[in-house]
């Protein structure tokens, strides 16, 4: 049975593409993956494969770490 620690990826995509002035169609073209895709990850609904995540970092010219961060649950025993 898989357990469920909680953890999740907390995303700036959104920022980052307001900022460069684009939309979400826009940037889904520029590293190959629908609007959807764009919209659910930006709603923190989707997290993305490390290489797409590599991909948009690469397209705004930052790290992944400065777009994408890990936020630590817990285990069912509290830790």
């Amino acid at each position: 049975m898989k357990k469920d620690f909680g953890d999740s990826i907390g995303n700036t995509v959104y920022e980052y593409r307001v900022l460069a002035r684009m939309s979400q169609q826009e940037l889904a073209d520029k590293v190959g993956v629908s609007k959807q895709t764009v919209f659910v990850m930006e709603k923190g609904n989707y997290v993305p494969t490390l290489l797409l995540a590599f991909r948009i970092a690469d397209f705004f010219d930052v790290s992944v770490s400065d777009i994408f961060t890990y936020e630590k649950g817990t285990d069912n025993n509290g830790n």
